[in-house]
């Protein structure tokens, strides 16, 4: 009987699987710093400060006279400006430092005036809702879309009003009736007066404050945007 012939061992018979290469891991991305870690506090007390000096420049430029106890300035348009220009919290601070300057004899209140009787004559309660405004003005221009001529404007406007309606307009009727003994319906037609010359100086205020914007767009604090895409980085500039 003829030998049998050898067998294949089983691993000669298997080949070998080629190892697959390893896939090189992806470096990952650093994080950007925020906004917020990069302005400093002496930046802060700069801007503060300085739209302080604003404010005070607006109201010591020549009134208008419109022949009742309150006349047209320029200082709702420094006001509303600091709100859209520096935010709710910086915007309040700067008007603050404004009335508290006045409060303490410097004449930076219209006409030259000074000291804490004018917080006590007819005037006051425009000048309290000066800080409120400012604060509505810059938290809404926070939230809305402000870096394009096309879209801030518009947006800028309307915080304005809005702000200058629910505040100036109000607590200065308010004092109207207190401190100049009006009714309701008097100061009411004596404070419409402003309303023209407001609508104008908030046009000119959203103008100057969307190139602000657009020319240092890290200038205004970072919220979440009302109406922005899901898509679109809150930091990125929108192309006008």
């Amino acid at each position: 009987m003829p030998p049998a012939s050898p067998q294949p061992s089983s691993a000669e018979s298997v080949p070998s699987v080629p190892s697959v290469p390893s896939v090189p891991s992806v470096p990952s991305v650093p994080s950007r710093p925020s906004r917020a870690r990069r302005r400093s506090p002496a930046t802060d007390i700069a801007l503060i400060a300085g739209f302080a000096a604003l404010i005070a420049v607006c109201a010591l430029l020549p009134a208008i006279p419109v022949g009742g106890l309150v006349p047209i300035t320029l200082q709702t348009f420094g006001v509303l400006l600091a709100g859209a220009v520096l935010g709710a919290r910086r915007g309040f601070l700067a008007v603050l430092l404004y009335l508290a300057v006045g409060a303490a004899g410097l004449p930076v209140f219209s006409g030259g005036k000074a000291g804490l009787a004018v917080f006590a004559g007819p005037t006051a309660g425009y000048l309290v809702g000066f800080a409120f405004a400012a604060a509505l003005c810059g938290f809404l221009v926070e939230r809305l879309p402000h870096r394009t001529v096309r879209t801030g404007v518009p947006a800028v406007f309307l915080a304005g009003l809005i702000s200058s309606a629910l505040f100036i307009h109000t607590f200065g009727m308010a004092g109207l009736v207190f401190r100049a003994d009006m009714t309701w319906g008097q100061a009411f037609k004596a404070d419409a007066i402003f309303w023209i010359g407001d609508v104008i100086k908030n046009v000119l205020m959203a103008f100057v404050a969307t190139a602000v914007h657009r020319a240092f767009p890290d200038l205004l604090p970072q919220r979440g945007r009302i109406g922005r895409s899901a898509s679109t980085p809150a930091g990125r500039p929108t192309p006008a």
